[in-house]
């Protein structure tokens, strides 16, 4: 099989692929891009209709381009979607389109090989994953036993209220998708909210009293909130495990909306419906299941994985694995890691050591291009 070679293959076209492949291509190296989507920027086109971001444009550009909107605008997701894709060509980035890898594993004679769905085989001295944190939307087992009648819809899956059939909705996680999810479904049914509100932040996005809060948080997420400092070291864990503070919608847009907020846990199924933690069975027609994901980074076979199922990496670099790094996990090296705000700077981090070791490889003769048989 004829093969292509590359010194990066950067696999995924979200903001993290796209800010890594800016920040290497400026670079001199020959990078390829790599997307499952038919086009850029549809990871975001596959949200919730009524999504907007939580960081206002001012904080939403990418290196090299700002976000077009007004600074304290929120943008929504279809904006962000037109973004990227924008970004991606005004940069003339190398991004291949409906390209699923499925595999990548370690060559014999150093470097890495990729594997596509399509049949094709990539040959790369550097490989940055950059899918993302989540991966496979969770769902609880005994969601099988629930009656058939009932909708059943993950929050991945869910797109505006036109989904949901007559009669209460559940909606199962107190996170931000399941608060926004509540909102929205309580326009026009009975909704209550399961789980634990871990707190919220305490200002309002969009006002002009929050515009100050809204530089300060930023900050806070970037540079203060880090692996470098104890309290960070102390939040990564439980970050990446999901949930966080309620950030737009709070406990009184929901109290005021008829949202019924349960503290207690959805926990099992009794005649078809859904139990709580404290006995309680409700009688609803709809659940949402804002439950969250769960990692899945087997197909990347050299990745050393910690006890969370993330890859074991420092700033997105695998030691265990030269060659192979991350950009874009959950508190890859501070909170903003896993927002648009911190992958600038964490693909620039990625991008000086590819650099560094390109430098290393030509030295030695390794980095050569080629094609060749394998």
């Amino acid at each position: 099989m004829m093969s292509e070679h590359f010194d990066t293959v950067v696999i995924g076209a979200g903001q993290a692929g796209l800010a890594t492949g800016y920040h290497l291509t400026r670079q001199g190296a020959d990078v390829v891009i790599l997307e499952s989507r038919a086009r850029v920027g549809d990871v975001w086109r596959e949200r919730y209709d009524s999504l907007q971001l939580y960081s206002p444009a001012i904080g939403d550009g990418l290196p090299g381009m700002a976000f077009p909107a007004p600074r304290f605008s929120y943008p929504t997701g279809t904006q962000m979607a037109e973004f990227i894709e924008s970004y991606a060509q005004s940069m003339a980035l190398p991004v291949r389109t409906g390209v699923f890898v499925e595999r990548v594993r370690v060559r014999t004679d150093g470097g890495y090989l990729v594997d596509t769905a399509d049949g094709q085989q990539l040959e790369a001295d550097h490989v940055v994953v950059t899918t993302g944190g989540h991966h496979r939307p969770f769902v609880p087992a005994f969601a099988a036993d629930l009656d058939p009648d009932i909708v059943q819809i993950h929050s991945a899956g869910y797109r505006n209220v036109s989904q949901l059939q007559d009669g209460p909705v559940l909606v199962v996680g107190a996170s931000h998708s399941g608060a926004d999810l509540a909102l929205e479904a309580a326009g026009a049914h009975q909704t209550h909210l399961s789980g634990r509100i871990h707190g919220e932040i305490p200002y309002t996005l969009g006002r002009p009293s929050g515009h100050l809060a809204t530089l300060f948080i930023p900050f806070v997420f970037k540079h203060v909130l880090t692996l470098r400092t104890p309290i960070g070291r102390r939040l990564a864990p439980s970050v990446r495990q999901g949930g966080g503070p309620l950030i737009r919608v709070k406990r009184a847009h929901l109290k005021a909306a008829g949202v019924e907020l349960i503290e207690a846990r959805t926990v099992g199924v009794q005649h078809g419906l859904p139990v709580l933690d404290d006995g309680r069975v409700l009688d609803v027609r709809n659940v949402l299941w804002c439950t969250g994901y769960r990692e899945d980074y087997r197909w990347v076979e050299p990745a050393p994985l910690d006890e969370d199922g993330f890859p074991r990496s420092y700033r997105g670099v695998v030691d265990d694995a030269p060659g192979l790094y991350f950009v874009g996990l959950p508190f890859q090296y501070a909170f903003a890691s896993m927002l648009i705000l911190g992958v600038g700077r964490d693909s620039a981090y990625v991008a000086r050591h590819i650099s560094a070791s390109r430098r290393s490889l030509k030295g030695t003769g390794a980095g050569a291009l080629r094609a060749g048989q394998v």
